[in-house]
């Protein structure tokens, strides 16, 4: 086709598969089979098969799908997995503000929760090199409350793009999670949708939009890390939605 305004990438076999286990959930796959292949030999067959169960549960938990994600500079892509349960307009957090952060001007925050039915691997949002990464220690309240993004333990990293542009998100630590496991350092450059970290059993995700930048997404609305479209910087186009 002649004029066209844009490019598809085409191609085929594209086929389903299982997902990978994270090698930070191997051990606890084998704890848990372990502990189920040992109520078998001694006889306790009921609560070995509810420990199988267990092991599929946490074996399926650290799963570590491929994700598709889109290339354009552009865009900014879902950290988590989860649900859209927050969007308000925030001061940024003292530890991503300033001249060298973010700034102190009130921006736009999408929060993710994650169950623990949700993946667990989160990604960055854009292309660029990691500037920091601060690690908080605190409480472990439910993360879908506000003041988690304050009182939880949580993680901050921050990402700078080529031409400057910062972003910024937060790993925070929930009810049920007990540690935030980091993949990368400052000074590492990473692509878009790549793997930065994992939070254990159930947490959520903070994601700061740039000024002048407001979500495609909408409360209620469910993300999948490295696919899903946060935002597009400098689009300030409002989206609603509606549950049904």
């Amino acid at each position: 086709m002649e004029n066209n305004e844009f490019t598809v990438a085409t191609g085929g076999g594209i086929k389903w598969r299982f997902p990978a286990v994270h090698p930070e959930g191997r051990k606890f796959g084998a704890i848990a089979a372990a502990i189920t292949g040992l109520f078998f030999v001694v006889g306790w067959e009921t609560i070995g098969w509810l420990m199988v169960i267990v092991t599929i549960w946490v074996l399926t938990f650290f799963r570590d799908p491929i994700r598709a994600t889109p290339q354009d500079e552009s865009l900014l892509v879902a950290p988590a997995d989860g649900l859209v349960t927050l969007i308000q307009n925030v001061t940024p957090p003292r530890e991503m503000a300033g001249p060298d952060g973010l700034g102190d001007a009130p921006m736009i925050r999408v929060s993710m929760f994650m169950s623990v039915f949700d993946v667990h691997i989160n990604r960055t949002p854009i292309r660029g090199t990691i500037k920091n990464v601060v690690y908080i220690s605190g409480k472990f309240l439910n993360a879908d409350l506000d003041k988690a993004s304050e009182d939880n333990e949580r993680q901050h990293i921050l990402v700078e793009r080529s031409d400057g542009v910062r972003i910024g998100f937060t790993q925070i630590a929930g009810l049920v999670a007990r540690r935030i496991v980091p993949f990368v350092k400052p000074g590492d450059i990473v692509a878009a949708g790549q793997r930065i970290g994992l939070i254990r059993f159930g947490s959520r995700v903070d994601l700061y939009l740039p000024a002048g930048t407001v979500p495609r997404v909408v409360l209620g609305q469910r993300t999948v890390a490295g696919e899903t479209v946060i935002a597009k910087i400098g689009e300030k186009q409002i989206l609603t939605g509606v549950l049904q």
